[in-house]
Order: C-alpha cells, then structure tokens, then sequence
C-alpha cells in the first residue's frame, strides 16, 4: 500500500512538475543571448527580452521599433563583421512609443533598471520618425513589411478575413494603438473594410466584453496568446509570423490581401545629439548594405 501511494506520488510530482515546465515553454527570449560567465535567465521571472547585449560603456547604443528584435542576431553579428571596433553594442527593441518617450525624457525603468543612455540611431516607422525630424540628422529608408494575421496552427476558427475578428466570442490580440504603430495601422485597415462599425466592434465592444485583448508589447505578448492558446488570432506583421515559423512554433498565416493590406516603411535616423557620431554613420551606412538588405529579406521583410 505504501509503495502504491509513493508511486502515485512520484506520478503526481511529475505530471505537476511537467505541466508548470510547459507554462514558459515558448517564452522570450527567443533571441540567442550574449555569452557570459553566468546565464540566469529565469522565464517568467528575470527574462529581459527587448534589451540586447553591453549596457556598460556601449561603443553604439541603437533604438529599434520593438517587431524587429528578430534580426538583431544576424545583424549585430554582420555589422561587428564589417566593423570590428565595434564590439560593445547595446540595443533596446521596445515599442516604438515608448522609445520615443524614452529619448524625450532621457531615461527608462524596467523592473528595477533604470537606463539613461542616449542612442546614437533611432530606427521606427515612417509617421514616427517624421513626427520626430527634430532629433534627426540623417534619415534613410532600409525596409518594408505588411500586416498579416497569426493564428494556431491548423486555424482551428478558419479565420479568412480581417472582418472575421469582429466574430464577437473569437479571442483576438490586438496590438494598442496607444504606443504601437502598428496598432494604428491595423486600425486604419478596420475603417477601410468597415468603416466605424468594424473598428468600434473590435476596438470597443469586444474589449469592453474581454474578447479583444489589448497588448503593451505587441511582439511579444501576440505570439505568446497565440501558443498558449490565450487568442485564437493576432494581427501582426507579416515578419512576426514568418519568424515564429522559423522557431518551428505551430503557428499558421493568414494572409491579407494587398488591396485591403498596408505597406509600412522603416526609416533609421542617426540622432543630432549622438554621443557616438561615428558609431551612428556606420551603423546607418550598413544599414543600406546588401548584407543588412540580406537579412531582413530572410525575415519576411522587403527592402528598398
């Protein structure tokens, strides 16, 4: 009789300590992080996804719109390639809002992490960086992309159509337009295919009866919805999706068509007040390479 209730001991312990090792299965950092002499990243706990790589005495600090943190990998690697002084980078891949507010005021806090350094490049979309031009010296153009809905693989709802997330008991992350570009952008979408009645049943209606979830950090917390099933569908942009897939993620694609889509265009801007001027030219000067080009091809962007 012991040996029976230990062995369903074991059998509960396991089952309990597998069922809370599947909770963060699919967490962030998906990124390959820096080495060190101590990895303690902790999911759910002490994981800092969107900041990347030196923050003590950086030779470049570079802002990026948030959805772009999945080339920071391949791209941080090619431009130490090509430059090699550059070794010591920091990079925050943050909404591009917030980052915004942040070179506005001259400091974040994250958790318990207060950051002041001020970055030598700045890369958003195009209404943002034009809003900006003030703070800018030099603007370039170096990418494109497009919206696109993420759902679970297999599209258990058979979601067709941007209409088809005014379905009032379908779960739906939507970006917040508050603070993510990209919220707007798929906003203007809903007024083109249904004018305020489709934006007031997803914007209005279905957050008011928890069915639309608004996001703080849309490139993060979408997929994330989507593959703990928390949402049945997520518009993102296309590169978001393209990327989960890359991890092998069950997540699938609905594509929108390119008369009800948008084209959004990246812009990087080196800053007029960079405390690094030389680290910024370079950077924006790779950013027009066909290496640079290369890898935002590869995922899921178009480049000029």
């Amino acid at each position: 009789m012991n040996l029976a209730r230990s062995i369903t001991l074991i059998l509960l312990c396991m089952i309990m300590n597998n069922t809370h090792a599947q909770e963060h299965r699919y967490d962030p950092p998906w990124n390959s992080p820096p080495e060190a002499a101590v990895n303690f990243t902790v999911p759910g706990i002490d994981n800092v996804p969107d900041l990347y790589g030196d923050i003590v005495d950086p030779q470049l600090v570079v802002f990026f719109a948030g959805n772009q943190f999945m080339v920071m990998d391949d791209l941080l690697a090619a431009f130490k390639k090509k430059y090699p002084n550059y070794q010591r980078i920091f990079v925050e891949t943050l909404p591009p809002g917030i980052l915004a507010k942040q070179i506005e005021g001259g400091s974040i806090t994250i958790g318990n992490m207060r950051i002041d350094h001020k970055p030598d490049v700045y890369a958003a979309g195009k209404n943002r960086i034009d809003s900006m031009s003030a703070h800018f010296s030099r603007v370039e153009t170096y990418a494109f992309n497009k919206l696109a809905i993420m759902v679970p693989k297999g599209n258990p709802k058979g979601i067709k159509s941007i209409k088809d997330l005014a379905e009032p008991s379908l779960k739906v992350a939507m970006p917040n337009p508050a603070w993510e570009g990209i919220g707007r952008q798929i906003v203007s979408v809903y007024n083109r295919l249904g004018g305020e009645k489709l934006e007031n049943a997803i914007m209005k209606e279905k957050v008011s009866s928890g069915t639309t979830y608004l996001t703080k950090i849309h490139h993060r917390e979408s997929p994330m919805r989507i593959l703990y099933q928390q949402a049945e569908a997520a518009p993102v942009w296309y590169s978001e999706v393209v990327y989960q897939q890359l991890l092998d993620n069950p997540v699938e694609m609905v594509e929108i068509p390119e008369k009800d889509n948008i084209r959004a265009s990246y812009k990087i801007a080196e800053m007029k007040n960079a405390p690094r001027r030389q680290a910024a030219k370079d950077f924006v000067d790779f950013m027009q390479s066909e290496d640079a080009k290369a890898i935002y091809k590869k995922y899921g962007f178009e480049t000029p």
